[in-house]
């Protein structure tokens, strides 16, 4: 785990105290690729579940997280794959 994924997760957890938190650097893949930066951590993969998505749609819950990780979307983040769910959902 790199800088990047730890400020990622410790953002996440602390905005929505998450039941499942699952990050993976998928920027491996992207090598060579646009936005992909040596050493890795451009790319990444997000599951999060939460209470605090209940009853919002897909595109609020994209927002959200797009919000509480917006410095990193900014600078070293070129891509994130978000999966973000309610208790139950799956």
């Amino acid at each position: 785990m790199g800088a990047i994924f730890e400020t990622i997760q410790n953002k996440l957890t602390a905005a929505f105290q998450p039941t499942r938190l699952e990050i993976e650097d998928d920027s491996g893949r992207h090598a060579g690729h646009s936005g992909a930066r040596e050493g890795g951590e451009s790319h990444f993969n997000v599951t999060i579940e939460s209470p605090a998505f209940s009853g919002a749609p897909r595109v609020v819950r994209q927002r959200m997280i797009h919000k509480a990780l917006a410095e990193e979307l900014a600078g070293p983040v070129h891509a994130l794959s978000i999966k973000a769910l309610a208790p139950g959902e799956g």
